[in-house]
Order: structure tokens, then C-alpha cells, then sequence
């Protein structure tokens, strides 16, 4: 606590470098994007409306202002306003004309997009501030973050009810986060490199090939050039978790900057509100190391090389569990080492771009008595070129993905010999967006791949955008999806041991086709105030799909490609209502996922039908506070159980998280902030008999089995279940206070 206060109040520096404020009609303006055309980089305004430019943008360099809701600005630098500050005024105008990537493997303004893309920003992250963007995403409507274990706490991104499988994770727009990275992976990037999240609901095959059916989330990582020479962000909470992001710049030359950021977490106290015998948290201590080269090269344009590694080690389980029973039965523990290390990178020139990535993790867990060790390698590359003519944007490309994967699970084993699982995926891709007017374009493009194991994959995409005047926009998208499922990475109860693993066959991969409607309208009221509209529909359905089948047997976990068909199917819709004062947010997801088989309908486990988010933002200008209030809410959601006498129910209530905070801003370059997590004290273990079932046994001693494999009822065990901690579906902890500060200076 004596180093928080020491650093709300640390000293600020100053830098000789081109600055300024941004403002519409007197008003400072925050989250204004800051352009430099010269050099393809920018920023972005803080809370007071303040930025600085590097040192390297000389006199006659354009810069272009933007923000949502505003007529771009584009203004000369001369040598007298370098030496001094700019002040900035933007013009209110009824366009959204945010920059992306995802979807199109280039920047594009999103008005011109085909692919729907949200765009959430750093600072729309820190509305709720944690320590990883797996817990910031549950501000987006329609994705979910999802706990599966009440013990380790392995968890995946479900976007719009679909399992964490069907979603695929990029940083920088490469395909890093593989299968057995999604367990765990997601909790080691920090938001402090984060610059922006793209997402797009929907397949986008086409572009980055198989395994994206569900929807892709783009991590977008920091600009070095435009990054604080010296920044950090500390926090800790009342549950005593701790948390330091810190960075810094270095300048290699006239062209190339390094930004090193390194990231540390703890939490190491145990706790048992809930009377299990477990803790209710699991127990962390990561640390991630990150660094980011950026040049450029005699055309100017901007090259990056980035290398991350993650280091991890978690438990959970009894309250007396230490490291000395680590994979024995005495004391129930789940324990897991991470080793993770991530090097990608592009190389731009003139209208080809090469793009290339290494992914090496390794996975050291105890589950109780079973031990896993896993290793993934995966070599990904792929070279675009790109050809715009007046009414063609014409794209093609080469892609190669080799995946190794070896563990001690029956995947890679066979005639008792070990058999590592490795694959090549050599690809081509073409695609076409054509302007048939200033308020029409189409879109064409298929994908072929040659998967060394399952033969050739064909993945098409077409869309239109057609613009109704200067605010609305309609898009269709129709596209095929393709994946491969490895049971073992992407399903933490096929490891745990609590239920029998079968497989009924040898697994095909998945297929999918989707079809998505999408309107957007953004317009500026003669009141100032802006309102951006988004709704989405989609229908998805499924071939040969791979889900586990808990109804079956309740003491196994039966996985077979679905002979029938699987469908998910729904409806989203967004509202932001904003001026410079309140930034309002809500959205709503509408659900109907369900697999039909036999004429048996049934909803997939772990699905809810319907959700909600909302974030609210207060300025109190005068006092250089933000108040945020953010909150999400789900309907009910299938659940595991385990036997017909089970008396949990199978359906969640209907709950939600709460959240407020508070930021005061002591000066451009440090702001400090507090709040509270979970305002009602939520927790899944309300309301129910119990969360692990058979908790006080965890290793089945006192469970007499019948002929067939089943628990029998007994006075001891009245209703014939086994030790199960998969009936999970939301963090286990209850309310907590936060504090932090941050520090940045240019």
C-alpha cells in the first residue's frame, strides 16, 4: 500500500516533443485517433484530450484527427507548431470510420468493411480493469468467457453459445492460440499490450483458414513508435491479487523502436467461502515477458517482430494441498506448469507482405492422481499480394501451417507405441471485393487447403454492402468453415478422470455453413449526441459435429461425430448512445443452439439462450473524474450432471456481474483508480446443495461401483455420484475491492 501511495504521487517529467489537446466546442475529446500519414502510425488522446507525437515527424508531415461521431481533421506540421501546443478542434459529422484489420488481412476504415467487425479499444477495457483480456471480455456482448473446472479454472471464449473450439484466437492477425494454448493460454496476455480487440462473429475461413467456424477474436497489440517511453500499471484487490504491467521504449534509430513490456501476477492466499474443502480461487503466479521491434523499411512501410514468452504455474484443490502431494491420492490437487514462448512477425514490400510465426508451448499438470504432459510446435507462414484498381481490390495468397503435438494420452498412442500427431496444411486463397457504386460492393473469394490427413478443404466466402444514405448499412455474409478437433486440449473433462472417456468412432472433422445478416446505422443528433445501432443475425449449421455427450451415461463423456445435425441460430443487437459527458452502452444476445439426432432435440451443455451486457461512463470534467459502471447478465445455462438422482439443477439461474469504478486523473501522465468487482456477491455456488460433487472424497474411495461402471446409492452416498468438479460455468469469486494506478510518460 505505501508503494500505491508513493506512486499516485511520483513526480511527472516532461519531454520537448510535438503536443497537443484535441476539442469539439470547448469540450476536451479522449479516445481521438491520431494520424500520421507519412509513416502509417498514430495514438490516441487521453482522458483530458491530450497526445504527443514522436520526435522523428518532421515539418510538413500531414496528421489526421478522427474520432466517432467527427469530421476527420487533417493538419500541415510547420516548425511553429512544434514548438509548441496544438489545440485541436473537431466538427461534429454523422460518420463511423474507425481503421481495421481483421477480416481483410489489410487496414481498412470500417464503414467500408463487408466483414462486420467490432472494435473495442484499450480503453474500453480498463472500464473493468484485470489482469488478462480472458476476464475484460466479458463486457462484449454475445462472448462469454467460460470456467469449466471449480478447480483449476480452464476456461474458453464462447462467441454467440458456441464452445471455445470454434474460435480462433490471433495476435497481431497470426493464428498463435492453438488448441492446447486455449486451456490456459488465454490468461497470460495482459491488456497492457493491448491497443485494440477486433471481433468477428461468423467463419472467416476464407482469409485465415480452418478451425475460425464460430468467429475470430484479433488481438491487436501496442504500435512501439507511438508507445510511452516509460509506463506501468499496478493493482491489487482485497482478495490480494496482484497484479504490474511495465514497459518501456527504446529507440534503435532513425527508423526502429523496441517496445519491452513485462507483465507479473500473484495471487497466493486460500480461500473456502463456500465450505467445500477447496479453494474457491485458484492460486497463480505468471509472469509474461514481451517484446515488440518495429522498423521500416525505403518505402515507409511499417515491419514488427514480436517475442512473447509466458511463464505459469496454478493449483487448486484441497485446502492442505501443497506441492509434496502433486500427483499423488492422498490430498486432491490440480496443478499446472505452463511453458509458453510465441515469435511472429510481417515484412511488408510495396504490395506483398509476408507474414510468419513459431509457437512452442509445453504443459506440466497433475490432475489428482493423473499426470498430462503435453508439447505443441506450430509453424505458420503465409504471403499476400494485393492489386486495387478503380472498382476491384483484388487479394490472393499462399499459406502453410505444420502442427506437432505430443502427450501421454491415448492421442498419440497406438500398438502401445508413442506416435506424436503432426500435420501439414499447404493453402492457396483468393478473394475480390468489387465496387459496384459509392453505396455497393460485392465480395468473392474461396479458400483451398490440403490438410495432410483429411484431404482437401474448400472454404468459400461471399458478402454484399449496400448503404442506405449517410447513416445505415446492410451486410450479408455467407461462408464455410472447417475444423479438427483434439479431445484432449480442447475438453478439460476428458482429462480429469471424473467420468470415462469413450469414443465411439474414429472422429471426422467438423464442417459448417453460416449465413449472417447485419445492419449498422451511426448518426449524430442535432442535440450533440451520437448513437451507433448494431443488430446481427446469423444461422450456422453444422456436419459431423463434435460435441460431449454427458446424457448418455452419466458416468461417461461420449464423444462421436453427430449423425443428425447441429445448429446455432440468433440474434444481437448493440446501442451506444454517447456525447463527451456519458458514453452509454447495451447489448443483447438471443440464443438457439441445439443439436437435433434421432428426432431428439436437446440443447448442447453449457449453452445459455440468452445474455446481456451493458457499460456506462460518467465524466466529471471539472474534477478530473471518470465514474464506470459495467456489468453483464446470462440466462440460464445447460449444466453436467451426473446421474438422475444428481440434486443440482440442471439449468443455472439467471445471474449477472456488477461493477464500479472510479478514475481520478493527477495529470496527464498519471491517473489512479479504485473500485469494486461483483457488487451483489455472486457466486455459483449459491443456491445449490453443493458445486463439487463429493467433495469430501476425491478420489473415490468410499464409492462402490456396480457391474457396469456406475456409482450405487449407500447412506453414504444417497445419491450414487463420484467426485465431478465440471459442474462450472462462472468465476467462483464473490465480491472484492480493487485499487490502481497508472503511469505513463512520453
Amino acid at each position: 500500500m505505501r508503494n500505491l501511495l508513493f506512486l499516485f504521487f511520483f513526480p511527472l517529467i516532461g519531454f520537448n516533443q510535438s503536443s497537443g489537446v484535441v476539442q469539439s466546442e470547448g469540450v476536451p475529446l479522449s479516445e481521438v485517433s491520431v494520424w500520421v500519414l507519412k509513416y502509417e502510425i498514430g495514438t490516441t488522446t487521453n482522458e483530458k484530450g491530450l497526445f504527443t507525437l514522436p520526435e522523428k515527424v518532421q515539418e510538413e508531415d500531414l496528421v489526421v484527427f478522427s474520432k466517432v461521431g467527427y469530421l476527420p481533421e487533417t493538419i500541415k506540421l510547420n516548425k511553429r507548431a512544434k514548438k509548441k501546443q496544438w489545440i485541436v478542434t473537431l466538427t461534429p459529422d454523422l460518420l463511423l470510420d474507425e481503421v481495421i484489420i481483421t477480416g481483410h488481412l489489410r487496414p481498412i476504415q470500417k464503414s467500408e468493411s463487408i466483414l462486420p467487425v467490432e472494435v473495442y479499444s484499450a480503453e474500453f477495457l480498463k472500464q473493468n480493469p484485470s489482469p488478462s483480456v480472458f476476464e475484460s471480455l466479458q463486457l462484449v456482448n454475445g462472448v462469454r468467457p467460460q470456467i469449466n473446472c471449480s478447480v483449476c479454472n480452464t476456461g474458453d471464449i464462447h462467441i454467440n453459445g458456441l464452445e471455445g473450439g470454434y474460435t480462433l484466437i490471433l495476435i497481431d492477425g497470426m493464428p498463435i492460440v492453438s488448441s492446447l494454448a486455449s486451456v490456459y493460454g488465454l490468461n497470460g496476455i495482459p491488456n497492457a499490450i493491448i491497443e485494440r480487440v477486433e471481433i468477428a462473429k461468423g467463419p472467416a475461413g476464407t482469409i485465415y483458414g480452418s478451425q475460425a467456424m464460430g468467429g475470430l477474436i484479433n488481438i491487436i497489440t501496442k504500435q512501439p513508435e507511438y508507445s510511452p517511453k516509460v509506463f506501468f500499471d499496478m493493482q491489487t484487490t482485497s482478495w490480494l491479487e496482484s497484479n504490474l504491467d511495465f514497459g518501456y521504449l527504446t529507440k534503435l534509430g532513425e527508423k526502429s523502436n523496441l517496445l519491452t513490456s513485462v507483465n507479473a501476477f500473484l495471487f497466493d492466499e486460500k480461500y473456502d467461502f463456500n465450505n467445500d474443502n477447496f479453494t474457491d480461487l485458484t492460486l497463480q503466479k505468471r509472469v509474461s515477458l514481451f517484446n515488440k521491434l518495429q522498423w521500416k523499411n525505403d518505402s515507409n512501410q511499417s515491419a514488427n517482430m514480436v517475442v512473447r514468452y509466458v511463464y505459469e504455474d496454478r493449483w487448486g484443490g484441497e485446502m492442505k494441498w501443497n506441492p509434496t502431494f502433486r500427483g499423488g491420492d492422498q490430498v486432491y490437487g490440480e496443478s499446472i506448469y505452463t511453458n509458453r514462448f510465441e515469435f511472429l512477425g510481417n515484412q511488408p514490400v510495396n504490395n506483398l507482405n509476408l507474414q510468419y510465426s513459431l509457437v512452442y508451448h509445453h504443459q506440466d499438470a497433475a490432475y489428482g492422481k493423473i499426470p498430462f504432459k503435453g508439447k505443441e510446435w506450430i509453424g505458420f507462414s503465409q504471403l499476400t499480394w494485393q492489386h486495387k484498381t478503380n472498382r476491384n481490390n483484388l487479394m490472393g495468397g499462399m499459406a502453410l501451417r505444420y502442427t506437432w503435438y505430443d502427450d501421454n494420452t491415448p492421442a498419440t498412442t497406438q500398438a502401445l507405441a508413442n506416435y506424436p500427431d503432426q500435420s501439414w496444411i499447404p493453402g492457396v486463397f483468393v478473394e475480390n471485393e468489387y465496387k459496384i457504386s459509392d453505396k455497393h460492393t460485392l465480395l468473392g473469394g474461396l479458400r483451398y487447403d490440403q490438410h495432410s490427413i483429411h484431404g482437401p478443404i474448400f472454404t468459400p466466402r461471399l458478402g454484399t454492402k449496400l448503404s442506405f444514405g449517410n447513416y445505415g448499412k446492410v451486410r450479408l455474409i455467407y461462408g464455410k468453415g472447417f475444423r479438427v478437433i483434439n479431445i484432449f486440449t480442447e475438453d478439460h473433462a476428458a482429462l480429469i478422470g471424473a467420468r470415462k472417456l469413450v469414443l465411439d468412432e474414429q472422429l471426422n472433422p467438423e464442417t459448417s455453413t453460416n449465413i449472417t445478416l447485419n445492419y449498422s446505422h451511426q448518426q449524430t443528433l442535432s442535440s450533440g449526441w451520437n448513437v451507433v445501432f448494431d443488430t446481427a443475425f446469423w444461422y450456422t449449421r453444422f456436419k459431423n459435429q463434435i460435441l460431449p455427450d454427458y446424457d448418455t451415461n452419466s458416468n461417461e463423456i461420449r464423444y462421436a461425430n453427430l449423425k443428425g445435425k447441429g445448429v446455432s441460430q440468433g440474434a444481437n443487437f448493440n446501442l451506444q448512445w454517447f456525447n463527451e459527458i456519458l458514453d452509454f452502452r447495451v447489448g443483447m444476445t438471443f440464443l438457439d443452439n441445439f443439436t437435433e439426432e434421432d428426432n431428439q432435440r436437446k440443447r448442447p451443455i453449457l449453452t445459455e439462450g440468452w445474455s446481456g451486457t451493458w457499460a456506462v461512463k460518467y465524466r466529471f470534467q471539472q474534477q478530473n473524474i471518470t465514474l464506470d459502471y459495467t456489468g453483464s447478465i446470462y440466462g440460464p445455462i445447460r449444466l453436467p450432471l451426473l446421474s438422475p438422482n444428481d440434486p443440482r439443477p440442471e439449468y443455472s439461474p439467471i445471474w449477472n456481474i456488477q461493477n464500479i469504478k472510479i478514475t481520478y486523473l493527477f495529470s496527464p501522465k498519471i491517473e489512479g483508480y479504485l473500485g469494486v468487482k461483483n457488487l451483489l456477491n455472486w457466486t455459483p455456488a449459491k443456491k445449490v446443495p453443493f458445486l463439487i460433487a463429493r467433495a469430501q472424497d476425491p478420489f473415490d474411495k468410499n464409492v462402490v461401483f456396480d457391474a457396469q461402471g456406475s456409482p450405487t446409492t449407500s447412506t453414504e452416498n444417497p445419491y450414487g455420484l463420484n467426485f465431478d468438479p465440471s459442474y462450472m460455468y462462472a468465476p467462483n469469486q464473490g465480491i472484492r475491492a480493487f485499487i490502481g494506478v497508472r503511469y505513463a510518460l512520453f
